[in-house]
This record gives structure tokens, C-alpha cells and sequence, in this order.
């Protein structure tokens, strides 16, 4: 082999390498947020899970990438390791159709024109060219990601072109031919097709230089068929990799990818050779075609998944035992569990995963309000107690949320989920800051249950009337929020125009007390510090509306909307007047 042919198959496995990220990529873009949401349903059914895993692996062209994405989501706790079987069935499944694609390469096509064009190393330039005008062209950034697809096919198929191309100098060469000799033995087969499949991370590729060398004439069954059967295992390594430094039920997930395609090629190279030695089948010597190759990587791995899908449970209980349950050191209660790292590799998916965050994030910091606000009426130690903890657990949501957030900004996205990352960048600073003034009115419940003074009775009919109009504040902002509701966002600011006005009223009710000699200096200081953090409770929920309305509209100018709605708004003045009448003394 010629060191031109060398550089040419290094060359080719590039670009195949490089065409099938760009593949990917482009289609998890497409399919946004809406991949992590379908993988919490359909995985609560095993036969919807393994539809799922074949169909996604399809779509993403890589079994490895679904089982990592597994990984990641049990090791955060969003999913069990039981449901994660049924999808790494799918996914064995899903990653044989490329090898049926690059396996169209091999047809002898003659000098019919027509067909020429069929053959997917020319058609997939077609393909290329479309997709580099909707990537140059084109606004919108679902065709933008479409283009992004199209042009990766066509790369990926150059790949193979270019890598077939370098084999064809070693057709016919006797020693070519004798060194694949010296490797005509089913262990050594399947040995061959595990490391070089685990040294470039992807079995598509791997099969796709099996068919290249094919084409050359010099690969029989008996030879292809081991090399298959390792490439499966091969594909695992991967996911081991990826489970280090995981929970053990993480771990359990690449365990049991492992067992299965382990479990299956021992059952199946044992009963194919058995019978070749019983009945001496003439084509086990017989060359193979790249078509032959596609055909025997489905038959396989879907064989494997119809012997052992009935055996799922015995399988999940092999894995618990092979990976048991330890006691992680300095573990973390379900607050803290956060988005685990690999899932940077399906930035869908990690987008999906802290947008759920944030929503815990926003419901933890609106009840922790809520708690604070009751201490008024009956003081509790132990609610006290709950809401710094809970306030901790906030501050943490928030740091990390941030740190992970800053890591995807880096990451291509789409713009939808670019939209939904800028939205909690702006909102959780504010998430964390109604944690901490739900603390500063636990201080001042407490101070006034531990030196036995309250308010004046019509200072305490104020501050309800304040607490209920705050009470809705926050259970509008906590719901536009989860739902991405603008409708309700835009409800948000007039309110907060209202809470204003009665803060300023009930200061200066305050001060005509104190004048009359009803209330105390000590007690206007006490009351000032509620004013003011639940007057700064209203100001945050005000922040994360506009945060909802104005990313929505890729733009981020609180200044200039909050003017806009103040002046000469007829439907922010409705609700005000609304709001203004439900909320009064």
C-alpha cells in the first residue's frame, strides 16, 4: 500500500468522522428541546423505548452518543437505570442503517448513467450542494440546521468514497491477501473489529472500513462475521469511558450496553461456527459484499435484542449485581442533584435538562417565600429552619445552573435554545435573591416573636393587603415562568406598580402613626425592613417577566420596555386599574 493510498484512507475516515458529527449535530438541533421531553415518555414503556432508542440512533447516527446521553441522565437522577434497557436495544438496532447506506457504495452499477446517480457517493453531492445554499441563503435557522444535515451526508459519503478508493490499489495483492490470512480466525476477528472500533469511539465508521475493504475482493464471511460481532462491543467503549466518576447506577447503564452485545456475540459466534462445523457451508469462504455486511449487522443485532429483550429483568438484576449500590461519599440530597456533564454532548438535551432546573429553581424560591410570609401570622422554629435550608439549596441552584449555562453558551445551538439559555441566565439571579429576602423576613418574624411585640392592628390590615397582592405577584411570575407564558409575564408589571403604591402608602400611614403617638420608632424600623424586601420581592418578579417577554423577542432592554408599557398603554392601564381596585385599603 502506497503511502498516497495511506494518507487518502486517513483522509476518508476524516471526513466520514467529521460528516457524521455534522450529521448529528445539525439534527439535534432540529429537534430541540422536544428529544429530552419524548425520552421521559416513552421510556416508562420498554417496547416505546426500544422504538424510540432504534429511531434516534437513526436520526443521530450514533449508538455511542445515546448511550452516553443515558448515562448523563441517570447520573442526574432524571432517569432510572431500569428505563435506559429498552432504549440501548433501539439504539444496536438504529445504529445498522448507515452501514446499509455506505453499503449502496459497493453496487455494480455498470456504465448506466441512471444508475451511477443512485449510488450514494454521487447523489450525496447533489445533497451537499442543496444544503451549503440553505446554510448561505437561508434565515430561518431550522433550514439553516437542515442545510447543516444535508451538507454532513454529503461529507460523510466522501469519506467512504475516499477511504473505498485507497483499498482499491490492494485488490488482488498477494500479500495483502496473505496478511488477511493470517487473521482468518473468529477470535482474532472479533478482537480486531473490538479495538478498532474502541480507538475511533464509532461502529458506523468502523463497519464502513470493513465494507471499503470488501470491495476489495479479499474479505470472506467467515472472516466479516467476527469482525461485525466486535465492532458491536467495541462501541461500548464509549460509554465505559464515559461512566467514570459516575453514581453506581450510571455505571450500570455502560454495564449493561456491554453484557448484552458481550452476551450476544458469545450465543451467536457459538451457534454460527457450531453449524458451519456440522454443515460446512460453502459461502463461509465465499467473498463478501458491503450489502452482505449491512445485512448481517441488522440481522445481528436485531437477534440479539429478540433473544434477550424477554430476559430484560434478569439482565438489570446480572447488572446490580456485577455494579452494586454504594454509599457515595458526601452525598447529595435531591436539590443538589444536578446536570451531569456529558450531557454537553447533547446540548439539546443538557438545555432541556437546565430549563427543568430552573423551573424546581423557581418553585423552591416561591413557596420558600410563601413560608416566610406565614411566619408573620404564627412563628415557627422549624419552618424557620426549613427556609434557610432551603435558601442554601437556591444559592446552589443558582452557581451551578450559571457555571453550566456559561459551558453551553460556548456549544452551537439553536437559536430556540439559545433564547431559553438567555432566559435563565437573566432569571436565576433573581430566583436567588427572593431566597435570600425570604431569610431577612424570617430575621425580622423572628425578632418580633422573640421580644413579644407586633403592629398595630391597622398596620397588620396593611401589610395582609401588601403580603396578598405579593402573593399573587409571585404565583403569576412562578407561572409564566414554568409555562413560558407572555401572557401571563405581561401581568406582572402592573402589579408591581400597584405593591409600589401601597408600599408608599402604608410608610406614610406609618408616619401619621407615629406622629399620634401610636406606634413606636423601634416598630417603624421593623416595618421598614418588611417594606422593603417585600417591595424588592415585587421588583425581582418585575425582572423575570421581562426576562420571559423580552428574550422571546431576542432582545434584552428592560429600560425601554418597561417605558414602553407605562406610557400611553391601554392594556397596562386596565390591568393596573384592575389590580389598583382588588388591592386597596
Amino acid at each position: 500500500m502506497e503511502l498516497t493510498e495511506i494518507i487518502s484512507l486517513i483522509g476518508g475516515l476524516t471526513f466520514f468522522l467529521y460528516g457524521m458529527n455534522m450529521l448529528s449535530g445539525g439534527l439535534e438541533k432540529m429537534a430541540g428541546g422536544k428529544l429530552e421531553k419524548i425520552l421521559r415518555k416513552v421510556t416508562k414503556n420498554p417496547l416505546m423505548g426500544l422504538v424510540f432508542g432504534a429511531g434516534i440512533t437513526v436520526a443521530l447516527q450514533s449508538s455511542s452518543a445515546i448511550t452516553v446521553m443515558l448515562v448523563g441522565l441517570v447520573n442526574s437522577g432524571v432517569m432510572q437505570f431500569s428505563q435506559t434497557l429498552g432504549v440501548i436495544f433501539g439504539a444496536n438496532i438504529g445504529t445498522t442503517i448507515t452501514a446499509w447506506l455506505t453499503g449502496l457504495m459497493g453496487i455494480d452499477s455498470g456504465d448506466n448513467p441512471i444508475m451511477q446517480l443512485l449510488k450514494p457517493q454521487y447523489f450525496s453531492l447533489l445533497i451537499a450542494f442543496v444544503g451549503i445554499v440553505f446554510v448561505m441563503m437561508s434565515k430561518k435557522d431550522k433550514r439553516k440546521n437542515m442545510g447543516t444535515v444535508f451538507v454532513g451526508f454529503g461529507v460523510l459519503m466522501t469519506g467512504m468514497a475516499m477511504m473505498s478508493g485507497a483499498m482499491k490499489g490492494l485488490q488482488g495483492n498477494p500479500e495483502f491477501l496473505e496478511l488477511l490470512g493470517k487473521f482468518d480466525h473468529p477470535v482474532i476477528g472479533v478482537l480486531i473489529g473490538l479495538v478498532v472500533t474502541a480507538v475511533i469511539q464509532s461502529s458506523a465508521a468502523s463497519v464502513a472500513m470493513l465494507q471499503s475493504l470488501a470491495m476489495t475482493g479479499g474479505i470472506s464471511f467467515g472472516m466479516a462475521i467476527p469482525i461485525v460481532m466486535g465492532q458491536n462491543i467495541g462501541t461500548c467503549a464509549t460509554a465505559l469511558i464515559s461512566c467514570i466518576g459516575t453514581n453506581s447506577k450510571a455505571k450500570r447503564v455502560a454495564v449493561v450496553h456491554t453484557l448484552v452485545n458481550v452476551i450476544g456475540t458469545v450465543i451467536c459466534m457459538s451457534a454460527f461456527f457450531g453449524l458451519n462445523a456440522i454443515f460446512n457451508w460453502a459461502f463461509v469462504d465465499m467473498p463478501v459484499s458491503t450489502l452482505d455486511i449491512a445485512t448481517f449487522h441488522s440481522i445481528f443485532n436485531i437477534t440479539i435484542t429478540l433473544m434477550l429483550i424477554p430476559f430484560s429483568k434478569l439482565l438489570v438484576k446480572l447488572t446490580e449485581l456485577l455494579v452494586k449500590d454504594k454509599k457515595e461519599k458526601g452525598a447529595k440530597n435531591e436539590a443538589h442533584v444536578f446536570i451531569d456533564e456529558r450531557l454537553l454532548r447533547s446540548p439539546s438535551v443538557a438545555i432541556a435538562e437546565c430549563n427543568n432546573a430552573s423551573n424546581k429553581m423557581c418553585e423552591l424560591a416561591t413557596d420558600t417565600m410563601y413560608q416566610a410570609m406565614g411566619l408573620f401570622e404564627k412563628f415557627d422554629n422549624k419552618t424557620a429552619e426549613q427556609i434557610l435550608t432551603a435558601e442554601e439549596d437556591i444559592d446552589r441552584y443558582e452557581d451551578e445552573l450559571s457555571t453550566y449555562l456559561v459551558k453551553l453558551s460556548s456549544l452551537s445551538v439553536s437559536d430556540n435554545d439559545a433564547q431559553v439559555i438567555s432566559k435563565i441566565l437573566h432569571a436565576v439571579g433573581d430566583f436567588e435573591r427572593l431566597g435570600d429576602h425570604a431569610v431577612n423576613i424570617v430575621k425580622v418574624a423572628q425578632e418580633l416573636d422573640s421580644k413579644g411585640i407586633f403592629f398595630t392592628e391597622q398596620a397588620k390590615s396593611e401589610l395582609r393587603v401588601l403580603m396578598a397582592a405579593i402573593d399573587e405577584i409571585l404565583a403569576t411570575t412562578e407561572k409564566a415562568y414554568v409555562e413560558n407564558n407572555l401572557e401571563l409575564a405581561k401581568k406582572v408589571e402592573p402589579l408591581e406598580q400597584v405593591i409600589d403604591s401601597l408600599t408608599s402608602k402604608i410608610k406614610s400611614s406609618h408616619i401619621t402613626r407615629l406622629q399620634s403617638g401610636t406606634c413606636s420608632i423601634e416598630m417603624g424600623f421593623i416595618l421598614s425592613d418588611v417594606l422593603t424586601n417585600l417591595e424588592r420581592i415585587s421588583d425581582h418578579c418585575s425582572n423575570i417577566a421581562v426576562a420571559i417577554i423580552e428574550v422571546s423577542h431576542n432582545s434584552f432592554d428592560t429600560h425601554k420596555y418597561l417605558s414602553g408599557v407605562k406610557v400611553g398603554n391601554s392594556s397596562f392601564n386596565e390591568l393596573y386599574d384592575h389590580y389598583k381596585v382588588k388591592y386597596h385599603f
